[in-house]
């Protein structure tokens, strides 16, 4: 069973969510010959104050 764990800034809506899980999951069952049922997909959600990139806060861009 694939377990995929995904870590993104919050904000994203849940129509891009629904998009991103059934790409992933189709991507999945194609490479890894996994059953459908079987994929797990897990978000996590990062606030922008909680990530730097080059020194500098996502919140402070």
């Amino acid at each position: 069973m694939p377990n995929i764990t995904v870590e993104l800034l919050s904000g994203r809506t849940m129509d891009q969510r629904r998009e991103f899980v059934a790409a992933v999951t189709e991507a999945a069952v194609n490479i890894l010959k996994a059953r459908q049922q079987a994929v797990r997909i897990v978000f996590t959600e990062i606030e922008k104050s909680d990530v730097a990139n080059g020194g500098v806060l996502e919140s402070d861009k």
